[in-house]
Protein backbone atom coordinates (compact mmCIF):
# COMPACT_ATOMS: atom_id res chain seq x y z
CA UNK A 1 0.00 0.00 0.00
CA UNK A 2 1.41 3.17 -0.96
CA UNK A 3 0.49 6.48 0.86
CA UNK A 4 -0.46 9.24 -0.70
CA UNK A 5 -0.77 12.80 0.76
CA UNK A 6 -1.81 15.78 -1.69
CA UNK A 7 -1.69 19.22 -0.60
CA UNK A 8 -4.19 21.01 -2.57
CA UNK A 9 -3.58 24.93 -2.44
CA UNK A 10 -5.84 25.82 -5.22
CA UNK A 11 -7.11 29.66 -4.22
CA UNK A 12 -9.83 31.66 -4.98
CA UNK A 13 -7.79 34.97 -5.16
CA UNK A 14 -8.39 38.26 -7.48
CA UNK A 15 -9.03 36.75 -10.77
CA UNK A 16 -7.60 33.25 -10.27
CA UNK A 17 -10.65 31.04 -8.92
CA UNK A 18 -8.45 27.85 -7.65
CA UNK A 19 -10.45 25.55 -9.86
CA UNK A 20 -7.65 24.36 -12.28
CA UNK A 21 -5.67 22.96 -8.98
CA UNK A 22 -9.05 21.73 -7.64
CA UNK A 23 -10.12 19.79 -10.89
CA UNK A 24 -6.36 18.81 -10.75
CA UNK A 25 -7.26 17.20 -7.41
CA UNK A 26 -9.87 15.49 -8.83
CA UNK A 27 -7.61 13.91 -11.24
CA UNK A 28 -5.64 12.79 -8.54
CA UNK A 29 -8.69 11.36 -6.72
CA UNK A 30 -9.63 9.51 -9.81
CA UNK A 31 -6.51 7.81 -10.88
CA UNK A 32 -5.21 6.85 -7.05
CA UNK A 33 -9.08 5.41 -6.06
CA UNK A 34 -8.65 3.14 -9.92
CA UNK A 35 -5.87 1.60 -9.06
CA UNK A 36 -5.57 -0.86 -6.03
CA UNK A 37 -2.43 -0.68 -3.21
CA UNK A 38 -3.00 3.60 -3.19
CA UNK A 39 -3.77 5.01 0.06
CA UNK A 40 -4.85 8.55 0.03
CA UNK A 41 -5.33 11.66 2.28
CA UNK A 42 -5.95 15.27 0.39
CA UNK A 43 -5.43 18.43 2.60
CA UNK A 44 -7.34 22.11 0.86
CA UNK A 45 -5.99 24.67 2.65
CA UNK A 46 -7.97 27.04 1.94
CA UNK A 47 -10.34 24.70 4.72
CA UNK A 48 -9.66 24.81 8.27
CA UNK A 49 -6.65 22.22 9.53
CA UNK A 50 -5.03 21.43 12.56
CA UNK A 51 -1.34 22.24 12.33
CA UNK A 52 -0.40 18.60 14.57
CA UNK A 53 -2.88 16.76 12.31
CA UNK A 54 -0.84 18.00 9.60
CA UNK A 55 2.38 17.01 10.49
CA UNK A 56 0.84 13.39 11.50
CA UNK A 57 -0.04 13.53 7.44
CA UNK A 58 3.25 14.27 6.15
CA UNK A 59 5.12 11.02 8.69
CA UNK A 60 2.38 8.94 7.00
CA UNK A 61 2.84 9.50 3.64
CA UNK A 62 5.31 7.76 1.01
CA UNK A 63 4.33 10.20 -1.47
CA UNK A 64 3.32 13.80 -1.01
CA UNK A 65 2.26 15.36 -3.98
CA UNK A 66 1.70 19.60 -4.03
CA UNK A 67 -0.76 21.42 -6.10
CA UNK A 68 -0.28 24.71 -6.61
CA UNK A 69 -0.31 27.71 -8.40
CA UNK A 70 2.57 30.49 -9.03
CA UNK A 71 1.70 33.88 -7.92
CA UNK A 72 4.64 37.01 -8.57
CA UNK A 73 7.04 34.34 -9.48
CA UNK A 74 6.65 32.07 -6.25
CA UNK A 75 4.17 29.91 -3.68
CA UNK A 76 0.71 31.43 -3.09
CA UNK A 77 0.97 33.45 0.66
CA UNK A 78 -1.56 30.60 2.18
CA UNK A 79 0.65 27.80 1.45
CA UNK A 80 3.71 29.66 2.70
CA UNK A 81 1.55 30.04 5.99
CA UNK A 82 0.64 26.42 6.17
CA UNK A 83 4.28 25.28 5.57
CA UNK A 84 5.59 27.29 8.15
CA UNK A 85 3.95 26.67 10.51
CA UNK A 86 3.47 22.68 10.03
CA UNK A 87 7.02 22.52 8.53
CA UNK A 88 7.75 23.97 12.32
CA UNK A 89 5.71 22.37 14.28
CA UNK A 90 7.39 19.22 12.89
CA UNK A 91 10.85 20.00 14.21
CA UNK A 92 12.09 16.78 16.48
CA UNK A 93 8.68 15.10 15.50
CA UNK A 94 9.90 13.39 12.72
CA UNK A 95 10.29 15.83 10.20
CA UNK A 96 13.38 17.06 10.53
CA UNK A 97 16.39 17.29 13.72
CA UNK A 98 18.14 20.11 13.25
CA UNK A 99 19.93 21.70 10.64
CA UNK A 100 22.66 19.21 10.31
CA UNK A 101 25.63 20.58 11.45
CA UNK A 102 28.14 20.09 14.43
CA UNK A 103 29.84 22.20 16.47
CA UNK A 104 33.13 20.62 15.55
CA UNK A 105 32.16 22.73 12.20
CA UNK A 106 29.69 24.45 11.95
CA UNK A 107 30.47 25.91 8.17
CA UNK A 108 29.03 22.45 6.93
CA UNK A 109 26.84 20.04 6.05
CA UNK A 110 23.69 22.44 6.60
CA UNK A 111 20.35 21.28 5.45
CA UNK A 112 21.73 17.50 6.05
CA UNK A 113 19.26 17.20 9.18
CA UNK A 114 16.33 16.12 7.65
CA UNK A 115 14.28 12.52 9.10
CA UNK A 116 12.37 12.20 5.74
CA UNK A 117 14.68 10.17 3.78
CA UNK A 118 11.68 7.71 2.80
CA UNK A 119 9.37 10.20 1.45
CA UNK A 120 8.81 11.43 -1.99
CA UNK A 121 7.44 14.37 -3.18
CA UNK A 122 5.81 15.90 -6.45
CA UNK A 123 5.32 19.10 -7.51
CA UNK A 124 2.88 20.36 -10.09
CA UNK A 125 2.08 24.67 -10.93
CA UNK A 126 0.06 26.37 -12.34
CA UNK A 127 0.81 29.10 -14.49
CA UNK A 128 -0.31 32.19 -17.13
CA UNK A 129 3.36 31.81 -18.45
CA UNK A 130 3.87 29.94 -21.59
CA UNK A 131 6.46 26.90 -21.60
CA UNK A 132 8.31 29.33 -24.32
CA UNK A 133 8.93 31.76 -21.36
CA UNK A 134 11.39 28.98 -19.73
CA UNK A 135 12.80 27.47 -23.02
CA UNK A 136 13.87 30.19 -24.93
CA UNK A 137 16.98 32.07 -23.29
CA UNK A 138 15.85 35.23 -24.66
CA UNK A 139 12.34 35.10 -22.77
CA UNK A 140 11.11 36.13 -19.13
CA UNK A 141 13.20 33.49 -17.52
CA UNK A 142 16.46 33.51 -19.65
CA UNK A 143 16.54 29.88 -20.19
CA UNK A 144 16.24 28.57 -16.51
CA UNK A 145 13.56 25.85 -16.19
CA UNK A 146 10.66 26.14 -13.67
CA UNK A 147 12.25 23.49 -11.11
CA UNK A 148 15.70 24.86 -11.24
CA UNK A 149 14.73 28.65 -11.54
CA UNK A 150 11.28 30.02 -9.42
CA UNK A 151 11.39 26.75 -7.06
CA UNK A 152 14.85 26.32 -6.40
CA UNK A 153 14.46 27.14 -2.75
CA UNK A 154 10.72 25.18 -2.45
CA UNK A 155 12.69 21.86 -3.30
CA UNK A 156 15.94 22.83 -0.88
CA UNK A 157 12.79 23.33 1.33
CA UNK A 158 11.59 19.48 0.99
CA UNK A 159 15.43 18.71 0.70
CA UNK A 160 15.96 19.76 4.51
CA UNK A 161 13.25 17.54 5.61
CA UNK A 162 15.20 14.58 3.96
CA UNK A 163 12.15 14.29 1.09
CA UNK A 164 13.61 13.25 -2.64
CA UNK A 165 12.06 14.99 -5.27
CA UNK A 166 9.79 12.49 -8.10
CA UNK A 167 9.43 14.38 -11.61
CA UNK A 168 7.43 17.38 -11.43
CA UNK A 169 4.35 18.27 -14.10
CA UNK A 170 4.06 22.09 -14.75
CA UNK A 171 0.95 23.67 -16.55
CA UNK A 172 1.37 26.40 -18.64
CA UNK A 173 -0.72 28.89 -20.49
CA UNK A 174 -3.85 28.07 -18.44
CA UNK A 175 -5.04 31.50 -18.08
CA UNK A 176 -4.97 32.92 -21.84
CA UNK A 177 -5.08 29.88 -23.65
CA UNK A 178 -7.79 27.42 -21.86
CA UNK A 179 -10.77 25.89 -23.26
CA UNK A 180 -12.60 22.27 -23.25
CA UNK A 181 -10.37 21.10 -25.72
CA UNK A 182 -7.20 21.99 -24.02
CA UNK A 183 -7.91 21.13 -20.55
CA UNK A 184 -9.12 17.57 -21.57
CA UNK A 185 -5.86 17.32 -23.51
CA UNK A 186 -4.21 18.69 -20.57
CA UNK A 187 -5.87 15.81 -18.25
CA UNK A 188 -4.64 13.19 -21.06
CA UNK A 189 -1.35 14.18 -20.20
CA UNK A 190 -1.11 14.48 -16.48
CA UNK A 191 -2.67 11.29 -16.26
CA UNK A 192 0.33 9.61 -18.14
CA UNK A 193 2.90 11.53 -15.67
CA UNK A 194 1.10 10.16 -12.89
CA UNK A 195 0.74 6.01 -14.56
CA UNK A 196 4.51 7.20 -15.56
CA UNK A 197 6.00 7.84 -11.77
CA UNK A 198 3.05 5.62 -10.36
CA UNK A 199 2.82 2.75 -11.93
CA UNK A 200 6.14 1.62 -13.83
CA UNK A 201 8.74 2.06 -10.64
Amino acid sequence: MKKILIINAGQNFAHSGGKLNNTITEWDKAFFSTHKDFELQVTHISEPYDIETEVDKFLWAEVVIYHFPVWWMYIPYPLKSYLDHVLTAGHRKGMYYSDGRKAADPTRNYGTGGLMQNTKYMVTTTWNAPETAFTIPEEFFEGRSVDDGVLFPFHKMNAFCGMTPLESFHFHDVEKNMDAARLELLQTDYVKHLEQTFLKQ
